[in-house]
């Protein structure tokens, strides 16, 4: 575990941009919320590994069917790569993009 710890600092410290790019401003991050159906999981955990900013984690509680679903422990992090979508075999989870609101 802590190795899996050290390389994610390790990650977060070379995502830094040694400079700014000069289009910075054309361009922003997407923001969405994160849905669970948790009558459908079934407890794989692929949404919970595979997902990039560590959004989800399992969750105490189960199910009807006695698996653990997954919770959004960071939903403000999620930036709508809906890998947890395309992983779940069972599609008990999606994202919707919120809209970004103008700032004049």
């Amino acid at each position: 575990m802590q190795r899996w710890t050290e390389s994610k600092m390790h990650q977060e410290r070379t995502l830094k941009l040694w400079r700014t790019p000069l289009d910075v401003e054309k361009f922003s991050t997407p923001h969405g919320e994160v849905h669970i159906i948790p009558a459908r999981c079934k407890g794989c955990n692929l949404c919970v590994e595979y997902c990039p900013r560590d959004v989800l984690v399992i969750s105490e509680e189960m199910n009807e069917k006695g698996y653990h679903p997954p919770k959004a422990i960071h939903p403000e992090q999620c930036v709508v790569c809906r890998l947890c979508e395309l992983l779940c075999p069972e599609f008990c989870i999606y994202t919707v993009k919120l809209e970004e609101e103008e700032d004049e």
